[in-house]
């Protein structure tokens, strides 16, 4: 049985939270919160939270134990961006990016 957790328009790059989501895929969930207890960046904390999230899910939910859970699928997706301007040289407008992302995270008992 597959559960998911969703955590929307997080203030972070896709590309920058792929580089943890990619180290707890295929995972046992418990071992999936030891390793993300342990990275020292941003995206783990926001990424840990949206794990604890799911493993919630399942045992309110669906009535999993947390033992038997597995990373099945752990995805960073981009978001819409947010445009904002600085001024530069003679006049014109430089363009600021800020870029935000989703956070999924599917578990299964399989």
């Amino acid at each position: 049985m597959e559960v998911q957790s969703i955590t929307r328009n997080v203030r972070m790059s896709a590309q920058k939270m792929r580089e943890v989501v990619r180290q707890i895929q295929g995972l046992p969930a418990e071992r999936a919160a030891a390793v993300l207890a342990v990275v020292p960046r941003k995206s783990a904390r926001l990424v840990a939270k949206t794990l604890k999230s799911a493993i919630a899910n399942a045992e309110n939910n669906k009535g999993l134990k947390p033992e038997t859970l597995r990373v099945k699928e752990a995805v960073a997706g981009t978001a819409t961006t947010l445009k904002r301007f600085t001024p530069k040289a003679r006049g014109s407008a430089g363009p600021i990016l800020k870029r935000n992302c989703h956070i999924k995270i599917v578990l299964s008992d399989e």
